[in-house]
């Protein structure tokens, strides 16, 4: 991309005489295939076009102003995008922040009954987040850290904080089953506390549902964990001090706005797992803080990830093993319509004494509820489910999975299930199975081969990274903003953006 003349095809270097003397040149092809030679001593003029979209851009012709129109209506949009995030930044900043006493001794206790032995990340992250805190200004923080390496524990030591100060918390996680899973947590760690703890799902019944709402309104409930429910309007909180968000990006777009209204008062805490573009816009923006968990766990052993074409003597040869050990094993069959067959199926190539059983959304939420528990409780050695357990599910029991039809995810979708299985410091399996005799696209085929190839402990950032390369950041930024940087490329867009910002900034827009 020429900073003068657009985009257009790198055709490589080539020779051309000027004045007696033979000089390098780029060579780039335009609309047309009109061509432009750039000296090399004006390389500075040109960048690699990048944009978060798998189609080919539009190439533009030379010397026509298409491209200043194209830059200049850009230009514009950026401008709305820098004076909506300033302002954001402006309100939040001349908001009355809460600002949170010292850690107390149950504090000190609350953290040494964690079960493990916390890494430095770990560490750094809590100490991030609790200056955040004590500090006047309202935190927005992002918490990125790969799977399994400790977020929640993080999460959980600020709730506590925020709790013991009279300050209710809202713990926003994308699943029912996630929340399920966090609510027992948090009460299995706080039970020797005086925090009072309720959870809101569709797995409550409407006559819970309205106790919990009434308990948050009066104040009686300290820490609610729940799902986009959370969100409704009828929930009022007596005190609202501390919003958590498990993946917001797992959130809708109503619900993204109903969060908006959240930030301009309470302290916010965002954990990811998919790092690279939400660290992407958040610096873009300078409106988060960013604190990254990379050092994983102690004897946390890298997944053996594998590649294979659909092989019933294999599937009978992995869940044996892993029952052998007394493992569990989970078989993800991403269709409702005919994951009974696909059990059926499965019980007729296993032993009769496995135990299998059937988890997806579709359910009824007590249903589910009663499947997750016995699976949990290690009464199911099977779970033949959907990606309902994509997000957030731990179960240390649980160390081979086997993903049919895994074509048919994305990258980071492949990366997420993954870091279900592998949570103790046994070897760990995940299957990627493909079906026989069919030939793959050459993006599933690039998918599969990235997730193979990272594979090593902390590879999320470089799984993510390959995610964008290969699909795009999504609706990250806001179609509109995409379709920007789709016109002008990814480096440019940034200039202009900080331009834009650095402006607003001279006068005074960010408070």
């Amino acid at each position: 991309m020429h900073s003068q003349h657009g985009i257009g095809r790198f055709l490589g270097l080539g020779k051309i005489k000027v004045k007696d003397k033979f000089r390098d040149h780029l060579i780039i092809e335009y609309d047309r295939q009109e061509k432009l030679y750039v000296p090399t001593d004006e390389m500075h003029l040109v960048q690699k076009y990048i944009a978060f979209q798998a189609r080919r851009p539009k190439l533009y012709r030379l010397g026509s102003k298409e491209w200043l129109r194209a830059k200049n209506r850009v230009r514009l949009g950026i401008q709305k995008l820098a004076w909506d995030l300033l302002s954001l930044q402006a309100m939040r900043l001349s908001a009355i922040g809460l600002s949170y006493p010292a850690d107390t001794q149950w504090q000190l206790q609350f953290e040494e009954l964690f079960p493990f032995e916390e890494t430095p990340d770990q560490l750094k992250a809590t100490l991030d987040v609790k200056r955040d805190m004590e500090a006047a200004k309202p935190m927005d923080r992002l918490l990125c850290g790969d799977v399994g390496y400790g977020k929640t524990e993080v999460a959980m030591r600020a709730a506590f904080k925020a709790a013991v100060d009279n300050k209710q918390v809202a713990f926003l996680v994308p699943t029912t089953i996630l929340a399920e899973q966090h609510y027992q947590n948090f009460i299995l760690r706080l039970k020797d506390f005086p925090v009072n703890i309720g959870m809101l799902s569709r797995f409550k019944s409407a006559r819970e549902q309205k106790e919990i709402i009434a308990g948050l309104a009066a104040g009686t409930i300290d820490i609610v964990i729940g799902t986009h429910r959370l969100l409704s309007g009828d929930i009022k909180f007596k005190d609202l001090g501390l919003v958590i968000i498990d993946e917001e990006q797992r959130f809708g777009v109503r619900a993204k706005e109903k969060l908006k209204s959240l930030r301009l008062s309470a302290d916010v805490l965002t954990l990811t797992a998919t790092p690279i573009p939400r660290t992407l816009y958040m610096s873009l923006m300078g409106a988060k803080d960013l604190s990254v968990i990379n050092t994983p766990p102690q004897n946390r052993l890298p997944i053996k990830s594998i590649v294979v074409e659909y092989d019933e003597d294999l599937i009978r040869q992995a869940i044996t093993r892993e029952i052998s050990r007394g493992g569990q094993v989970y078989f993800l069959h991403n269709r409702v319509l005919d994951i009974e067959r696909v059990k059926e199926k499965l019980s007729r190539i296993l032993p009769s004494g496995v135990k299998l059983a059937i988890g997806h959304g579709q359910m009824p939420p007590k249903l589910l509820e009663k499947v997750m528990f016995d699976f949990l409780r290690g009464e199911i050695q099977v779970l033949v489910c959907t990606m309902i357990i994509q997000s957030g599910i731990d179960i240390p029991n649980v160390n081979t999975m086997i993903i049919n039809n895994a074509h048919r995810f994305g990258l980071s979708d492949l990366h997420q299930l993954r870091g279900r299985v592998g949570r103790i410091d046994k070897p760990a399996y995940a299957y990627f199975m493909i079906p026989r005799h069919e030939v793959l696209d050459g993006e599933a085929r690039k998918r599969l081969e990235a997730i193979q190839e990272h594979s090593s402990l902390g590879s999320g950032f470089k799984i993510a990274m390959e995610d964008l390369e290969m699909r795009g950041a999504g609706n990250l930024l806001g179609e509109e903003q995409h379709g920007f940087i789709a016109a002008i490329g990814f480096d440019l867009y940034c200039r202009l953006l900080r331009e834009a910002i650095g402006n607003f900034k001279k006068v005074g827009i960010s408070g």
